[in-house]
């Protein structure tokens, strides 16, 4: 990339190919069977063996030298301030776009940082569990802006984050349910001191506001999945079309109503969607936070990693 003196542009980001990030854990052994990535795998992904391998296994090693060089830094400060303090769990934020695939990268990491010795507990928290519930939603009239940043219970969010990073042996988050689209009342998600935690969410890499804090200041390390926003439009158009296939035909979902649709009506409901509120969340809150991730992986129309572009340090 070069700015228009014809000079290289300067970014803080190196961006490596994917055949050039690959050879970074070539030795690396994979530690998944291909059972085990089929069933990481979510609804339109097309994550396979060599995506684990050329992909997701060097991004656990580097985020495993960095969970090892925040220890001994904690080490290093406890021993400065002479105190014994006990180890924090290193926290992971994954950011981007409904359908890009960032879940299917957070539940992959969570099982391959897992099998590196020194962070055998890995913790994931979606942040669909700090939406409000749908009556809270309707009350606010935000219910046709559920995924924009006013629509989590970001205090609740924050004290979650800040209670495990603070080392609190037991912490509670709210259970959501993707089937009633909604929170379940007194169903709990409980996380217990992990060596990792990955907070996975549309809006995790939020700035904060003025004289306040944001979840993400309390990240160690974040990752944003990108891809160009027609890609992701087509990829949510396919899942919408899998899931009113299947899961919409439940009676208990929230969204049987569109069982009964053809597919080009189907089709039709889904790109309404699309247009009207995950595509302006995606250019008006979401992207916009790509910037501030360490890593993004940005995927090209075949929904597979293109290229990484690592922060430099």
């Amino acid at each position: 990339m070069t700015d228009n003196g014809g000079s290289p542009a300067l970014t803080p980001f190196v961006e490596l190919s994917r055949a050039d990030w690959s050879e970074l854990a070539r030795s690396t052994p994979q530690p998944l069977s291909e059972t085990e990535v089929v069933q990481l795998r979510g609804l339109g992904d097309v994550l396979d063996m060599h995506e684990v391998a050329e992909v997701y296994l060097p991004l656990s090693r580097l985020l495993n030298l960095y969970a090892a060089g925040t220890q001994h830094l904690h080490r290093a400060t406890s021993d400065f301030l002479g105190e014994r303090a006990a180890r924090t769990p290193f926290v992971i934020g994954v950011a981007g776009s409904v359908a890009v695939g960032k879940s299917t990268v957070s539940r992959l990491l969570r099982e391959l940082l897992s099998r590196w010795e020194n962070t055998p507990r890995v913790e994931l928290i979606t942040t669909d569990g700090f939406l409000y519930p749908n009556a809270e939603l309707e009350r606010r009239g935000l219910m046709g802006r559920k995924g924009f940043p006013e629509s989590y219970d970001r205090r609740a969010l924050m004290r979650f984050v800040t209670d495990v990073k603070s080392g609190v042996p037991e912490v509670r988050a709210p259970f959501y349910s993707h089937l009633s689209y909604d929170i379940v009342p007194d169903a709990q998600i409980i996380v217990r001191q992990p060596d990792i935690l990955i907070v996975e969410g549309l809006n995790v890499l939020q700035s904060p506001a003025a004289g306040s804090l944001a979840v993400s200041d309390l990240f160690d390390f974040s990752i944003y999945v990108d891809a160009a926003t027609k890609s992701i439009e087509h990829w949510y158009v396919e899942r919408f079309l899998r899931l009113q296939q299947g899961a919409f035909a439940n009676p208990q979902s929230y969204f049987h109503r569109y069982s009964s649709l053809t597919e080009d009506q189907a089709v039709a409901v889904a790109h309404e969607i699309w247009k009207g509120i995950n595509e302006p969340n995606l250019i008006q809150n979401v992207r916009p936070t790509r910037s501030r991730a360490k890593l993004v992986l940005r995927k090209g129309p075949e929904h597979k990693v293109s290229s990484v572009l690592l922060r430099k340090l």
